[in-house]
This record gives C-alpha cells, sequence and structure tokens, in this order.
C-alpha cells in the first residue's frame, strides 16, 4: 500500500491510496464516517424557554452544533466504569446557556454556550440557534457525550469522506486528428489541444464521466477513459470537531483492531 498526499490541513485532507482494494478504500471510508467517536450534545435540560421555537427544535439544533472533541480525556459511555445513564467527567461535559432579550431582538449563537470543560466547545461562535424577542429568555443546561455516527448522523466527525478511482486516460495519436470535440464536451477541463494533439492537463479532475469518449467522432473512439480500481483518490473533510490527520489516524487504528479481532475468532475456530 502507498500514499500520496496531495493536500493536507487542519479541516481538509486529499491523498492517493494505491495497491489497495475497493473493500478496503470503502471499509477506510466507511469507518472514517460512522465508527470514529466525537462529541455532541446528547441531552438538553430546558429550565426556560418564551422563544417561539419549542423545546424540541431547539434540542434537534443544539445537537448539530459540532463541538471541539478531545479524544484522550473522554471515553465512550457504553466505555464508562461509571455505569451510569446521566455519566461522569470521564464520559460527559456539562454545558449552559442562560439568555435574555432585554431591550429588543436578540439571536443566540453557538458561543452562548458555556462548557465547563473549557476544551470542549463550538467549533464556531457564529451558528444561530435561534431568535428572542424583546421579554423572551431562554435557559437551558445541556450534556454533550461522545458518539459515534453510525448512532445518529451528530456524531460523524467528518462532513465529507468519499474517493473516487484514479483515472487513467490514453488518446491513440495516429488516429487522432485533433479536431478538439472531446476538449469542449470536458466539463472539468482535463483535456487540451497542443500541436494539433489532444494532451492531458490535468488528470486528476477527470471524474470519468465519459463525454470526451462520447463526442470522439472517429470509431472507434482515439481517446479512451477507464478508473484503476486499486488506486483511489481520496478527498476528507472535517467538521471541526477534530482535526482530519487524527480522523484518518483512528479510522486506520478501528480498521487494524477489526481485522485483528477477526482473525482472532478464526484461530479460536480452528
Amino acid at each position: 500500500m502507498e500514499i500520496k498526499i496531495l493536500e493536507l490541513t487542519e479541516n481538509k485532507a486529499k491523498f492517493i491510496l494505491s495497491d489497495v482494494t475497493p473493500a478496503f478504500a470503502n471499509a477506510l471510508r466507511r469507518i472514517a464516517i460512522s465508527e470514529v467517536p466525537s462529541m455532541a450534545i446528547d441531552d438538553v435540560f430546558v429550565y426556560e424557554n418564551t422563544s417561539v421555537l419549542t423545546d424540541e427544535m431547539i434540542a434537534h439544533r443544539l445537537g448539530l452544533i459540532p463541538l471541539k472533541t478531545d479524544l484522550d480525556s473522554y471515553v465512550l459511555p457504553e466505555k464508562c466504569s461509571c455505569k451510569s445513564e446521566m455519566g461522569c467527567n470521564r464520559c460527559r461535559v456539562i454545558g449552559s446557556l442562560n439568555v435574555e432579550a432585554e431591550d429588543g431582538r436578540k439571536t443566540v449563537y453557538s458561543g452562548d454556550l458555556k462548557f465547563e470543560d473549557p476544551e470542549v466547545k463550538p467549533v464556531t461562535d457564529k451558528i444561530p440557534i435561534v431568535k428572542l424577542e424583546a421579554g423572551q429568555r431562554l435557559k437551558l443546561e445541556v450534556h454533550a457525550k461522545l458518539g459515534t455516527g453510525k448512532q445518529h448522523a451528530k456524531w460523524q466527525p467528518v462532513s465529507t469522506c468519499a474517493y473516487k478511482y484514479m483515472p487513467t486516460i490514453e488518446v491513440n495519436k495516429r488516429v487522432c486528428d485533433g479536431c478538439g470535440r472531446c476538449v469542449e464536451a470536458c466539463p472539468k477541463k482535463v483535456l487540451n489541444v497542443e500541436k494539433e494533439k489532444v494532451v492531458v492537463v490535468d488528470l486528476l479532475s477527470c471524474t470519468l464521466c465519459m463525454e470526451c469518449v462520447k463526442v470522439c467522432p472517429k470509431e472507434p473512439p482515439a481517446i479512451k477513459v477507464k478508473g484503476d480500481d486499486k488506486t483511489f483518490i481520496f478527498t476528507v473533510e472535517s467538521t471541526g470537531c477534530l482535526p482530519v490527520k487524527r480522523i484518518l489516524v483512528e479510522a486506520a487504528k478501528i480498521l487494524k483492531d477489526k481485522g485483528e479481532e477477526l482473525s482472532r475468532q478464526i484461530k479460536e475456530l480452528g
């Protein structure tokens, strides 16, 4: 297996994964989406709500606010030794929100949420929750916990996690007359005409749409496009709850553990 990093920032990664099967690539993708833990608000206790939104609607909005996650300080509730339904300091963090519109209309933002652990906070302070008119008030307490995407989408640590086959494009220069129809048809500007011949100028942008092949006037077409089923271009974007690098590392660990557990059970059966 080989990995070539094309782009890596705090919240986005793009890389080429080579010499693996589609099953392996898809397993890594699915684990990153549904099994890497992240923090989200799970319990909401409303003490006062005179806004136009119901308690349930506000709770739903709060649950979807991505929170900065510290995987080293907290554990999943089902793995915590406290075995308490309400949790403890190892498996949940308490936050509060207390806002009143005194003189005029006021928008309540995610930044108004205050948690007892300063390391746990909304990814951004600018997510609107509700608008309050003069005299209206919202007072509540929240409990945030670790969870996984297979339990609920609010625990998915990624906003995008996808891959595509590495495209391969072959132009038969003996047949191609450089008419340029394929260049005009390509929506991603992958091709260009140079010295009366079609050349590939941006291979990674190819989406395998096959438009270039469809418009080629030659029979058979002078251009061939296909995907390499052993090489994949991955794009991963974090919601901001975890650095994208940490998400990928945790996904790889989980996949490794699953493989080792399967191997152990097979040996026991043998």
